[in-house]
C-alpha cells in the first residue's frame, strides 16, 4: 500500500540510467508495473527494453536511478536476487542446456531430494515438471533431452522454467518469435492464467498485432529514454508505430511492376527432396523479388536448402542464366551468384564472436587472398564500405558482432553477401525479430538491390510483407507450389486459400 492507501505498484522504476562503452543504453528511464496488468513495453531494437529488463533481472546494475518493489526502495543484486524477489525473466536468446533433460532444465540448481542431502528425486522433479508443462500446455516427457526438441517446443519449456520460480513478475522478451499461431494460442491463454490481482507481465515484441491483443498498457521506449505510457485501449498499431520510430511509416505500400519482360536468371523444374518437396517449380527474373508464402511446414526453407545443395534433392533440375547447373552444397551455389541467408542468423548467417570485419570477408577470402596471405586492408575498407552505405549502428568495424541489434546483425549478413557480388539472393525470413524501423530500412534495401539489377527470393510468413515487397508470389502447401500470384491480383485472402490447400482454379471457381 501507499501513503494514501492505494495498491502499491509492483515495480516502479525512476531517472534509471545506465552506461556501457561509448554507450548510453539507459537515459533517465521510468516505468511503473501495476498488479493485474500486462504492460507492453516497445520500441526499435537498440532502443534500450532489454537493457531496463536485465536492470530488473540483476544482470546489469544501474548507474543511476530508483528502483522499487512493491512501494519499497531496493537494489537488485543479481539473478538469483532478482528471483527471490519475486522477479522471473524469459529472454529473447533461449538459457537452457540442450544436453540436460526437460525436468533438469527445469530445476537446475534447485534439485527435489528425497529427504536426505545428496539422494536426488528424479520421481519429484519428473511430477513437478509435468505440472509446468501442463500449465503450457505442452504434451512432452520430462525426461526428453532439450538437444532434440524444436526451438518453439525448447520456448515452451523456458516458459515452463520461469513459472516454476513462482513469480509475481513476468518478464517476457520476445516470446513468440520461434512459436506457430497454435503455440502462440497456448501461450496467450497461459498468460491469462498468470495474470492476478497480485501479479503482472512485462511483454516485449516487435508484433503488433499482439502488442495490441495482449496489452492492457503499452510504454514507449526509443533511443535509450521514455517516450510514453498510455492505456493499450487508446492506441492504434499506427500510433504505436509512430512513437516508436519519431515519423510515420506507410502501411501499405505495394512495389512497382517490372518494366518490360525481364529475363529469366533462375529456372526450377520438379524440384524434390526424400521427405517433403514435390515437382516444385519456379522462375527468377533479372530484377525481380518473388515471394515465397505458406504456413509453417510447407516447404518454403527446404526449396531454398535444396536449391543451394544444403539439402540433398532426389529429382528435379536447376538452370542459372539459361545454363543447367548441379548444385551440391553451399559453396557450389556461391560459385554460381546463389547466396542465401538463413532464416536462423545467429546460428547460420554470422560468427557472434568474430568483428564485423572478419563476418563481412569471410565468403570473400579466397578471392582477397594472395596466395596464403589475406589481404586485410582490402577486408577492413570493404567492411566499411558496407557498414557506411547499409546504416550499420556500430561504434566501429571492429565491433563483435553479437553486440549489435538484431536489425543490425541482419544488414551484416546482407553486407557480407553484396561483397561477394552475388546477383541472386535468397532471404529467408529477413525481418524475423527486427523492429519497424529496422524492418523499413531492409525493405528499402531489398527495393534498392533489385532495381541495381539483383534477382530476390523473399521467405516470409507474414503475409502483409510478402504483398509489400514481392513482384510475384508462390504459395507452397504440404511440400508442392498451389500457386504463383502476381502482385496485382494478390490479397490476403487469395494467399491464404493457397496456404491451406486450395488450388488456383479453385479459388477462381469459387469467386
Amino acid at each position: 500500500m501507499t501513503s494514501d492507501g492505494a495498491v502499491a505498484p509492483l515495480i516502479e522504476v525512476e531517472g534509471i540510467t545506465k552506461r556501457f562503452p561509448g554507450v548510453l543504453a539507459l537515459d533517465q528511464v521510468r516505468f511503473i508495473l501495476r498488479p493485474g496488468e500486462v504492460h507492453s513495453l516497445v520500441g526499435e531494437n537498440g532502443a534500450g527494453k532489454s537493457t531496463l529488463m536485465k536492470v530488473l533481472g540483476g544482470i546489469h546494475q544501474p548507474d543511476g536511478g530508483t528502483i522499487r518493489l512493491s512501494g519499497e526502495e531496493t537494489t537488485i543484486r543479481d539473478p538469483l536476487d532478482a528471483q527471490s524477489k519475486g522477479i522471473s525473466i524469459i529472454h529473447q536468446e533461449l538459457n537452457l542446456m540442450p544436453d540436460l533433460t526437460v525436468a533438469q532444465n527445469i530445476f537446475f540448481g534447485r534439485e527435489q531430494y528425497n529427504g536426505i542431502r545428496f539422494n536426488l528425486s528424479p520421481s519429484k522433479m519428473s511430477r513437478a515438471t509435468d505440472e509446468l508443462l501442463e500449465r503450457v500446455g505442452l504434451n512432452l516427457d520430462p525426461d526428453a533431452m532439450v538437444g532434440d526438441l524444436t526451438v518453439a517446443t525448447q520456448q515452451m519449456v523456458e516458459i515452463a522454467k520461469a513459472l516454476s520460480f513462482n513469480a509475481k513478475v513476468l518478464i517476457m522478451d520476445e516470446p513468440t518469435a520461434a512459436l506457430t499461431e497454435r503455440e502462440t494460442e497456448a501461450l496467450f491463454a497461459v498468460m491469462d492464467d498468470f495474470v492476478t490481482e497480485d501479479t503482472a507481465i512485462v511483454y516485449i515484441s516487435h508484433r503488433m498485432n499482439e502488442i495490441k491483443r495482449v496489452s492492457d498498457t503499452v510504454t514507449v521506449m526509443r533511443d535509450g529514454q521514455w517516450i510514453a505510457t498510455t492505456p493499450a485501449e487508446e492506441l492504434t498499431v499506427d500510433n504505436i508505430i509512430e512513437q516508436m520510430v519519431g515519423r510515420r511509416i506507410e502501411s501499405n505500400i505495394r512495389p512497382t511492376p517490372l518494366d518490360g519482360d525481364p529475363e529469366t536468371v533462375l529456372k526450377v523444374e520438379n524440384l524434390s527432396t526424400k521427405d517433403l518437396l514435390r515437382n516444385v517449380s519456379f522462375e527468377l527474373r533479372r530484377g525481380e523479388i518473388l515471394g515465397f508464402a505458406g504456413l509453417v511446414g510447407a516447404g518454403r526453407t527446404e526449396t531454398a536448402r535444396a536449391l543451394i545443395g544444403a539439402d540433398p534433392h532426389t529429382s528435379g533440375t536447376i538452370e542459372v542464366g539459361g545454363r543447367q547447373v548441379r548444385i551440391a552444397s553451399p559453396e557450389q551455389a556461391v560459385e554460381h551468384s546463389i547466396a542465401y541467408l538463413s532464416e536462423d542468423r545467429k546460428r547460420y548467417g554470422l560468427l557472434l564472436e568474430k568483428d564485423l570485419v572478419e563476418n563481412t570477408a569471410l565468403p570473400s577470402y579466397r578471392a582477397w587472398a594472395r596466395g596464403i596471405v589475406v589481404d586485410d586492408s582490402k577486408a577492413a575498407s570493404t567492411t566499411d564500405t558496407y557498414v557506411g552505405r547499409l546504416r550499420v549502428k556500430t561504434p566501429s568495424i571492429n565491433q563483435l558482432a553479437r553486440n549489435l541489434s538484431g536489425g543490425n546483425q541482419q544488414k551484416v549478413v546482407i553486407g557480407k553477401w553484396l561483397a561477394r557480388d552475388c546477383d541472386i539472393l535468397i532471404f529467408d525470413e529477413p525481418t524475423r525479430g527486427i523492429d519497424v524501423g529496422a524492418k523499413d530500412e531492409i525493405y528499402d534495401l531489398l527495393n534498392s538491390l533489385a532495381a541495381q539489377g539483383k534477382s530476390i527470393i523473399v521467405i516470409s510468413s507474414e503475409i502483409p510483407e510478402v504483398l509489400r515487397l514481392a513482384h510475384r508470389i508462390v504459395v507452397m502447401w504440404e511440400g508442392r507450389v498451389t500457386g504463383t500470384l502476381t502482385n496485382e491480383e494478390a490479397t490476403q485472402n487469395s494467399i491464404m486459400a493457397l496456404a491451406t490447400g486450395q488450388t488456383t482454379e479453385q479459388i477462381k471457381e469459387s469467386k
